[in-house]
């Protein structure tokens, strides 16, 4: 490559990083406001958790996987995903049965436009930070890493909803579980759910990145670190609804069971400290290049070449 080339490279590099960093600056924002909206509109809200992690994940995604990667993830996420959810708001399978109200706004069928997206954004990230805790992001999937990225991926994305569910539902009432749950008003196959259809576009996905080589031009050197940050970001979020909110102090679900408001954030910050705060240290932990300084990073899976960044 040669130096004009390079300076090129790394001023492309240099402003698709100022883009991630704002989008997750605003998705930090809309996490404030869910605990002080100070008038703004649920819709809003809702817009800005949502709209952020899915232009972060095809722009990072773009990098590794490459535009036409990037694009058969979502395509394969909000299919399966819209289709499962679908299903179980129409037979109950496989989350059980709930519907979903219109605090997320226009619905696509029965299910909201922006919980397609919503999919995508947060799937994104758990499958990313699947690949770092198992160290697959420097040599094409293969083999049995096929199947363990996915289902390691779909665990990591069970935490996700375990950390939120119970928040959007008993409180928030964004869906409603018709027959209430054990779990502060949403059942323990809405989990099982979850991870059956989290694994379905997991490994669809994965069996398309089979044996395929990833882009060639060079990474970031903190490329990695801004997946888990967002991921971090997103769990930071959660704790923060353990701020006293105005609104009832003891919230019913549809079985009548009444639970305390504090008892389900309380609940949200243990969970996410626990499952989504253990799978984030250990992706950072073994990110590639962790403390190798400001540099660029090419991989393959045959190693890496480095660029400087300054």
């Amino acid at each position: 490559m040669t130096n004009a080339n390079t300076d090129q490279t790394v001023k492309n590099i240099e402003g698709w990083k100022s883009l991630l960093w704002m989008l997750m600056l605003i998705y930090a924002g809309s996490r404030v406001l869910q605990v002080f909206p100070s008038g703004i509109p649920m819709l809003a809200i809702v817009i800005l958790h949502v709209v952020p992690p899915t232009v972060f994940a095809l722009i990072h995604g773009a990098m590794f996987y490459r535009i036409r990667g990037i694009l058969a993830f979502v395509a394969i996420c909000l299919l399966v995903g819209n289709v499962f959810e679908n299903l179980g708001v129409r037979t109950g399978f496989p989350f059980g049965h709930y519907y979903f109200t219109d605090v997320m706004g226009p619905k696509i069928l029965v299910v909201p436009v922006f919980l397609g997206l919503a999919y995508v954004g947060m799937a994104y990230l758990s499958w990313t930070l699947a690949r770092l805790i198992l160290e697959e992001t420097q040599r094409p999937l293969a083999g049995s890493r096929v199947m363990t990225v996915a289902l390691l991926a779909s665990a990591i994305m069970v935490c996700w909803d375990l950390s939120m569910d119970s928040v959007w539902s008993t409180i928030v009432r964004a869906w409603i579980w018709q027959q209430g749950g054990i779990y502060f008003g949403v059942p323990l196959t809405n989990f099982l759910g979850w991870f059956v259809t989290g694994y379905v576009f997991y490994q669809l996905f994965a069996l398309y990145l089979r044996n395929r080589s990833r882009a060639g031009h060079a990474l970031p050197a903190n490329y990695w670190s801004m997946a888990v940050a967002f991921y971090v970001i997103s769990a930071a979020g959660n704790l923060l609804l353990l701020i006293p909110q105005p609104g009832p102090a003891v919230v019913s679900d549809p079985s009548g069971v009444r639970w305390k408001a504090s008892s389900i954030t309380a609940a949200s910050a243990a969970a996410t400290i626990s499952t989504m705060g253990a799978f984030a240290l250990l992706a950072w932990i073994r990110r590639p290049g962790a403390g190798r300084g400001r540099k660029a990073t090419r991989q393959s899976g045959l190693g890496a070449e480095e660029i400087a960044l300054g």
